[in-house]
């Protein structure tokens, strides 16, 4: 069953409050019975109708450990994430993921250096690259 948005609950609670019966609402908003029905209850249980708090994912570092991470980032700008993680350990001695590194770094306004893959290119190469390889490189002239 998807989820009432915010704005559903509080247009149901409003029709419910104009005195139309649970089912007259259900019909008006294309809705369950049963899911107005329960929204009643939660309303009287809690006196609210927002979400409630999920549990969601276990964290694999502590705090301090993010701490960490970021002063190493900050002290070394040309460490990668991928040779951070191998040094990191997160809770319960398990190994942490080099994206786990990168959200850590994003959260905190930081990034890493990721290794360049591909070839040096010097200025033959990259006159190459511009030009054609046939083109000789530009004369410098002494000033």
């Amino acid at each position: 069953m998807p989820r009432l948005s915010e704005v559903d609950r509080h247009r149901a609670l409003e029709l419910l409050q104009a005195d139309l019966p649970i089912s007259e609402v259900s019909l008006r908003m294309n809705i369950n019975r049963t899911t107005i029905f329960r929204l009643t209850q939660r309303l009287h249980e809690t006196d609210t109708v927002s979400d409630r708090p999920r549990s969601g994912r276990h964290r694999c570092t502590t705090q301090r450990q993010d701490r960490n991470l970021v002063r190493n980032h900050m002290n070394n700008r040309f460490l990668s994430a991928s040779a951070s993680w191998r040094l990191t350990r997160g809770r319960n001695n398990q190994r942490i993921s080099a994206n786990t590194v990168r959200k850590r770094l994003s959260i905190s306004d930081s990034r890493d250096h990721r290794r360049y893959i591909g070839p040096i290119l010097t200025q033959r190469t990259d006159t190459n690259i511009r030009y054609g390889p046939r083109t000789r490189l530009p004369n410098r002239q002494a000033a």
